[in-house]
């Protein structure tokens, strides 16, 4: 279980990395309606994406500490242009977005995913304090783009173990440096509820009475929990070869950076990772 657990929090991280380095258009599997795709498309499968990813990342939201993990993943590339998958966007396991809307520069439409949560012997400062059990998210997103500039806003609320709720800002931009080479970038800020900051970053009579660390009861209140800055390169090193690499650093603020729980205010995210394409013969 706790194997399992910890496969799931390196998809949760990989994919809105992969999102500033340009792989979360692994969703995009055609063209769109207004492109003239098929809704019904052609979904017999034209090559493999087989590769290997490396993932650097904070214990828990606020640990000094960190783990690196590793896993393989299979990517399909389907032929025609099917409209449905065109309109999805991968950027996490708790951000898996549906453009409903997407044109003159408008996107807007529904999101879900998983929050996984949080274990207590995730770090020492935890112990005591109980497991958070992970929940379903639902929620939404607008955006426009200006220019080579996309701005958005999300809604992400948590059903769960935890049952509160983010607000998450962002403006990304992408520049094609070669035909091979394409760098992305993108900065923005993160607003938590007073249930989204007291169940990850509070400590309660009860929790502070069980804390192993002796951590003193602590209420954090709703506010901007952090603001962050990540850059990407993608780069296609010939025909059958890509590679992928990130870095993302958040620094936490308010309460969440306040809080007994929280071991370093500064958080980095890094991620590389090597794929090879197999053709499929029909």
């Amino acid at each position: 279980m706790r194997s399992a657990k910890i496969s799931l929090k390196a998809l949760a991280i990989c994919a809105p990395i992969f999102g500033a380095a340009n792989i979360a258009a692994a969703a995009d599997l055609g063209g769109s309606y207004k492109d003239g795709g098929d809704p019904a498309g052609d979904y017999s499968i034209e090559s493999l994406k087989v590769g290997g990813i490396l993932i650097v990342k904070p214990k828990y939201e606020g640990s000094k500490e960190y783990d690196v993990i590793g896993f393989p993943y299979i990517l399909p590339s389907f032929s025609g242009t099917p409209g449905f998958f065109s309109r999805i966007d991968a950027r996490g396991l708790d951000d898996v977005r549906f453009k409903v809307i997407d044109r003159d520069g408008f996107v807007a439409g529904p999101l879900a995913g998983y929050n996984l949560g949080r274990d207590e012997d995730d770090g020492d400062r935890l112990e005591g304090l109980g497991d958070i059990d992970g929940g379903v998210v639902v929620g939404g997103f607008v955006g426009y783009r200006w220019n080579a500039l996309l701005f958005d806003v999300s809604y992400h609320q948590i059903l769960g173990d935890s049952d509160g709720y983010e607000i998450r800002f962002g403006v990304e931009s992408e520049r094609k440096i070669t035909d091979r080479v394409t760098l992305t970038g993108r900065v923005g800020a993160t607003y938590a509820d007073d249930s989204y900051m007291q169940d990850f970053f509070g400590v309660s009579e009860a929790q502070s009475a069980n804390s192993e660390a002796g951590l003193q009861a602590f209420d954090a209140e709703a506010g901007f929990k952090d603001v962050y800055a990540q850059v990407g390169i993608k780069a296609d090193l010939d025909e059958r070869w890509s590679a992928q690499a990130s870095l993302r650093y958040s620094r936490l603020l308010g309460d969440a950076a306040d809080s007994p729980v929280t071991e370093s205010e500064d958080q980095f995210m890094g991620l590389f990772g090597l794929a090879y394409k197999f053709n499929v013969d029909k």
